[in-house]
């Protein structure tokens, strides 16, 4: 059962949640939705608000649902949903249902979908969406050694707007 909690009584590392342990980015509606696993990303304030930054490349199918949807959620899962999250990483929801491949529970709310094996999600609404611009790296390395097909990601920053979190059993 989830609870929802202030952003400011949470305590965790957010370098060990997105890179370490991962998290999934869902949009969509009832009627579809979608999910990839993410490891790039942040958390932080922004224009006042409590925020995420999330990075997205131009051929993930993702994409086109957090571009139509105004809000998205990040769900973020202890250990024993690692096998899910290798699963939504490394296949597409466009050749099939990754979500219940995966053997994850799509949850609807008014917000954004997530999911019942989250630990603690964050519904976050779009702010800012735009892709990188390559003239714009200071450092070449980054473009040579993340880029070298050119697909730079188009990055959204997200207003979090509402977290839940998972009561302990």
């Amino acid at each position: 059962m989830f609870h929802e909690t202030d952003i400011t009584k949470l305590s965790f590392n957010p370098f060990t949640k997105i890179d370490k342990e991962w998290m999934l980015i869902t949009a969509g509606s009832v009627e579809k939705c979608n999910t990839m696993t993410a490891s790039w990303g942040g958390l932080g304030e922004l224009w006042r608000k409590y925020v995420s930054f999330i990075f997205v490349r131009p051929q993930r199918y993702t994409l086109k649902f957090i571009e139509k949807e105004q809000f998205y959620s990040l769900c973020f899962f202890d250990e024993s949903q690692r096998k899910a999250l290798s699963y939504c990483g490394s296949h597409s929801g466009r050749d099939g249902d990754k979500i219940k491949e995966a053997g994850l529970t799509p949850v609807y709310n008014e917000i954004a979908p997530y999911f019942e094996e989250a630990a603690m999600v964050f519904f976050c609404r779009k702010l800012y969406g735009q892709p990188l611009d390559p003239s714009g790296f200071l450092d070449g390395t980054v473009l040579t050694e993340c880029y070298p097909q050119k697909d730079y990601h188009k990055i959204f920053v997200g207003s979090i707007e509402k977290v839940l979190v998972k009561e302990k059993e």
